[in-house]
């Protein structure tokens, strides 16, 4: 199953267990059970300290397997075939029941130790979601370090009778106690927060009193962590606020014009901006979705959506961009039943079925590519005269039989039976006629939406809501730079973004050098206000 070169790997990264692992396999006779055997006893076979028992009647799901230490208590299976990108999360899982210690900072380790309850978690995944390892990871650890916690990872492909009961339509999908708890990508601490009612409002007076920054950075993709690098290098206060950290690039599946990374993926590419950021002293602040921007005497302001009001001196933008909608009737009802916005992690619970793809452009035509080979059908409707991809994706995908075009199509409407999507109008903006395809899946891949609502009125705007900035990164506003997708810069790049936040980063420490008064010399009027 593994071959002699994962095995070196795998042997190497087992070292590092200091206790007992138990795997007990439930398994039937079918072929899934004996290539999750096979892999088993492949990882058996690299470490002494790791014990496999099969059980044929246990009642569990199978192929499935459970994850434990004698003495411990642990709740934690794999159901399926942990392989793809979800074989680092077996990997860590082996390490963390293994007693290695996990890489969370000790406040988020007590945090989750100090959880009451009883909490069942069942993760439906695909092999080739990149969103999907995140939540795994997490609610894996979760499990190890709680007993209170169980999770199971459950593979939608070899669970599809599951899936379809449960009508799972987007990966990861995540339940609670039989009961949806949410859907897309999760890092430990957003699902901790979300189990700790209290623990929001905690933050948000912690965050509060933090002292003033001389750069603060709202948003965590390439640009902001270009930012913050190239600031903390300079040794000046610096922090950054994000939703999430890696930004749109933990959406991104293959990485290969980066320059000097030859190959890599989204969410490695997230983990190592991450890692380079904190190995500087940067104040990383995640789960903070920013709301409004103040300039307050010479000291700007951001309020987040949690409560917090963080000061700086200067402030660098960076909030990035999302999937465009198609904003008719009948998306959002059916997102996430249907309409999705990613094929490599939602594609495979769509097997032989029929689904359109919304876009004729690069992204649009690398998606139904893709989806070609997974489901029966796809139908690419793109609303001008002739598709925008590069003429060799164009080529590819007219050589595929399971593949129809519809050019000068206007989409109108997502139909559905109020569970799920069946179907799509669209006008032909040639005759004028409606249509109505009946459909399964529907993908969007129509372009991107800067985040910056929150700013309207508060700074310049392109007309396409783009921050405006000059050759420097400056905004309308002294003080305040911006960087990246959520700016007038164009080709959005995360080659380009990063190297426009860290043009940013050195625009506003030439703006600091110039100005008079140091964040310490402000810290007090603000704390007397605040009071």
């Amino acid at each position: 199953m593994l071959d002699a070169n994962l095995k070196t790997q795998l042997k190497a990264y087992l070292e590092r267990v200091v206790r007992p692992i138990q795997i007990t396999a439930s398994v039937n006779d079918s072929p899934k059970s004996r290539e999750m055997l096979a892999l088993l006893h492949d990882v058996q076979s690299v470490s002494s300290r790791i014990s496999v028992v099969e059980n044929r009647e246990d009642g569990e799901r199978a192929p499935s397997f459970a994850l434990t230490s004698p003495g411990h208590d642990i709740s934690l299976r794999f159901a399926g075939l942990p392989m793809g990108h979800e074989f680092t999360s077996l990997v860590l899982a082996l390490l963390q029941v293994g007693g290695h210690p996990p890489k969370l900072e000790q406040a988020v380790i007590d945090q989750i130790k100090d959880l009451d309850g009883e909490f069942t978690f069942e993760t439906y995944f695909s092999q080739s979601c990149q969103n999907c390892p995140e939540v795994v990871q997490a609610l894996n650890l979760m499990a190890v370090l709680n007993p209170g916690i169980k999770h199971v990872a459950i593979d939608g492909a070899v669970f599809q009778q599951e899936v379809e009961a449960r009508q799972v339509m987007s990966v990861p999908t995540i339940y609670l106690n039989g009961e949806v708890f949410g859907q897309g990508r999760m890092g430990v601490e957003e699902i901790v927060a979300k189990l700790d009612t209290g623990a929001a409002a905690r933050e948000a007076k912690k965050l509060s009193a933090e002292a003033p920054f001389d750069v603060l950075i709202v948003g965590g993709g390439p640009a902001g962590a270009a930012a913050a690098v190239y600031a903390a290098r300079k040794g000046i206060r610096t922090g950054v606020a994000a939703e999430r950290f890696g930004g749109q690039v933990l959406d991104t599946m293959g990485i290969e014009n980066f320059i000097s990374v030859p190959h890599t993926e989204g969410p490695k590419l997230a983990q190592a901006l991450e890692t380079h950021v904190r190995e500087n002293e940067v104040k990383i602040m995640n789960l903070q979705r920013a709301e409004e921007l103040n300039l307050d005497k010479g000291m700007i302001s951001v309020r987040m959506a949690g409560g917090a009001t963080l000061h700086a001196r200067s402030v660098i933008l960076s909030t990035g961009a999302r999937w465009r909608s198609m904003g008719v009737p009948g998306e959002d009802i059916y997102k996430n039943k249907g309409v999705a916005y990613c094929p490599h992690c939602d594609g495979p619970l769509f097997k032989g079925k029929d689904v359109a793809v919304i876009g004729g452009g690069n992204s649009g035509v690398e998606a139904a590519i893709d989806l070609a080979g997974i489901v029966k059908h796809v139908m690419l409707i793109e609303f001008d005269t002739k598709l925008r991809a590069d003429e060799v994706l164009q080529r590819k995908l007219r050589s595929l039989p399971n593949v129809k075009i519809l050019v000068s199509a206007r989409t109108t409407e997502v139909k559905g039976d109020g569970q799920k999507v069946t179907g799509l109008s669209y006008e032909d903006r040639v005759t004028g006629e409606h249509h109505t395809i009946r459909l399964e899946g529907i993908f969007v891949q129509i372009g991107l939406l800067p985040n910056t609502e929150w700013l309207k009125g508060t700074l310049d705007l392109s007309p396409r809501g783009e921050i405006i900035v000059d050759a420097h990164g400056q905004t309308s506003l002294p003080g305040v730079f911006a960087a990246g997708d959520c700016t007038t810069t164009p080709y959005k790049q995360i080659i380009i973004a990063a190297g426009e936040g860290a043009k940013a980063s050195l625009s506003a420490f030439d703006y600091l050098i110039r100005s008079s008064a140091p964040a310490a010399a402000e810290a007090p009027a603000l704390e007397a206000k605040a009071a």
